[in-house]
């Protein structure tokens, strides 16, 4: 199988993509579904996280360190439910990231390690319905992640350090953003449950959660009635925008 379905019917699926985000998490909870049905189809499918989460909890039982060692685990399993395997953690500071010009290198890196077709990512734009989509790290890492699809990966001229250490332009065809002014509609019906499954590898973040899996089907049917889908079926949307 090398399709994926969409709201637009049946679409090849790309053969590389790489999904940046800020957080452990913010994956699951955005495009879980979806990554688990690139990776069904055959896509390999690799994760950029640029902060290892350990900012993330009121709980103050565990140090700074040990938070981040609890997520980055929790990630890693929770990647293995949807197919994943590669993961790349850039180690900036949980609730201080910046889209500056260390940001742009070290994610223009990773696509010249992965080459990915398509680079999914979070919105640059705040969502001033929904605050947890607007999250600083989340707009910072999706803007410098934009930059790093273009200009940087692709320029030879952009960060000469990169091919000191041998890491060869790349060109992304497609960027695929969530939480914004969608176009595309993935149905992740048939995914769904490996989405559910990711998400509560997220132990140190879903325990509180009552009726997480209600909640997050409730999310994925209005999304797909959203996109026009037929009734009872689930979907994650993207704004699809040409890169290559």
């Amino acid at each position: 199988m090398s399709v994926i379905l969409t709201d637009q019917g049946e679409i090849e699926a790309p053969t590389r993509a790489l999904i940046v985000v800020a957080h452990p998490d913010d994956i699951d909870f955005g495009m879980a579904g979806t990554v688990a049905a690139l990776t069904g189809a055959g896509c390999h499918v690799a994760y950029c996280l640029t902060t290892s989460g350990e900012a993330g909890g009121d709980d103050l039982e565990h140090t700074p360190a040990e938070l981040a060692a609890m997520r980055q685990a929790e990630q890693t399993a929770a990647a293995r439910r949807v197919g994943v395997t590669e993961l790349h953690w850039l180690g900036h500071p949980d609730g201080m990231v910046v889209a500056d010009l260390s940001l742009r290198r070290d994610i223009a890196r990773v696509i010249r390690i992965s080459r990915p077709d398509v680079v999914l990512c979070q919105t640059t734009i705040p969502n001033w319905d929904h605050i947890y989509i607007s999250h600083p790290d989340h707009l910072a890492t999706a803007t410098a992640a934009l930059a790093a699809v273009y200009p940087d990966s692709r320029n030879p001229r952009a960060f000469p350090e990169l091919l000191d250490e041998g890491h060869e332009p790349h060109e992304v065809s497609e960027i695929w953003l969530t939480g914004t002014e969608p176009n595309r509609y993935i149905d992740i019906t048939d995914t769904f449950e490996q989405k559910v499954a990711a998400l509560r590898e997220h132990h140190s973040q879903v325990s509180q959660f009552d009726g997480l899996d209600d909640r997050v089907r409730e999310w994925c049917s209005g999304t797909a009635e959203a996109g026009g889908l037929p009734e009872g079926r689930l979907a994650e949307a993207y704004r699809v925008v040409p890169a290559g």
